[in-house]
């Protein structure tokens, strides 16, 4: 049992903020897509290859991280640390998890099976790119949106600015509040030799992270209009501004536990677009 627990807490089951993330987009693009009501076996491949893409990403992201993660309050107790997990097992699941996806991923297109290597690389990427460079978070944002314009593709769409539009402003949202998590983990990661967008911008970031709200805001606008969308979409992009206003008090004076619970509301942002989305064809 403490085996399994291990884990379940390794592919952060108990912690699914990251799934909603993921899967907030991912609806929009199919809804948008269909102009309505997705095909049924599309929804439920993207619904489970977001649950295992997630999972496989949170696997080698403990991987990458797992000699530094005991430096980190907020990682200490993470499976790779405690010992609960070995380094080969987590790399086992997590080849385990890719073969999962590939196996959802053949019974679309082929063109869309071409396209979801872009989001293997990208997956496997980022959780190494903290290293090297302090925009991981563009390397998240990059792929936590690839699931848009394979959306489009498996649902036989041609790649129009429009699907770039959608990935922009995802990317923009997704480094928005990915950074407001790095800020609560901030302090460690200086220490620890971590690169992140909150060290980068420094005494910028909430300015930053406000422009790229807004920014996002303003794109999926622009869709809205250029798709000719009704109220519901416009009121969701509203509620979404107070959200996002919502959140900069809640880091205006940037304390670590208000940071995260920053990051956690976006949660909130995803579900209004998306309802706004899904009203928008039902009306």
């Amino acid at each position: 049992m403490a085996k399994l627990s291990g884990y379940w807490r390794l592919i952060r089951a108990d912690k699914p903020i990251g799934i909603y993330l993921l899967l907030w987009p991912c609806l929009w693009a199919l809804w948008i897509a269909a102009e309505g009501v997705p095909n049924l076996h599309l929804l439920i491949v993207f619904v489970l290859g977001v649950v295992v893409m997630r999972s496989a990403g949170c696997v080698i992201n403990d991987y990458a991280d797992r000699k530094v993660d005991g430096a980190v309050a907020r990682t200490s107790t993470r499976p790779l640390v405690t010992g609960e997990v070995t380094a080969k097992q987590a790399l086992g699941l997590f080849i385990l998890l890719l073969l999962v996806a590939l196996a959802l991923v053949l019974t679309l297109s082929w063109q869309t099976v071409f396209m979801s290597f872009g989001a293997l690389i990208l997956t496997t990427l980022y959780p190494f790119m903290k290293r090297y460079t302090y925009f991981p978070q563009l390397v998240l944002g990059a792929a936590f949106g690839w699931s848009i314009p394979m959306a489009f593709v498996a649902s036989e769409q041609s790649l129009s600015w429009i699907v770039w539009a959608l990935y922009l402003a995802n990317l923009c949202w997704t480094v928005a509040y990915d950074t407001q998590y790095a800020m609560a983990d901030k302090e460690d990661d200086i220490k620890v030799g971590i690169k992140s967008t909150a060290i980068f911008f420094g005494n910028y970031d909430k300015v930053i992270i406000g422009l790229l709200q807004l920014f996002s805001l303003l794109l999926l606008l622009l869709v809205g209009l250029s798709l000719a969308f009704s109220w519901p979409f416009f009121v969701a992009c509203g509620i979404s501004l107070g959200l996002f206003g919502y959140q900069q008090w809640l880091i205006k004076n940037r304390d670590r536990d208000l940071c995260f619970k920053g990051f956690l509301h976006n949660n909130y942002v995803g579900m209004v677009i998306t309802i706004g989305i899904v009203c928008n064809y039902w009306l």
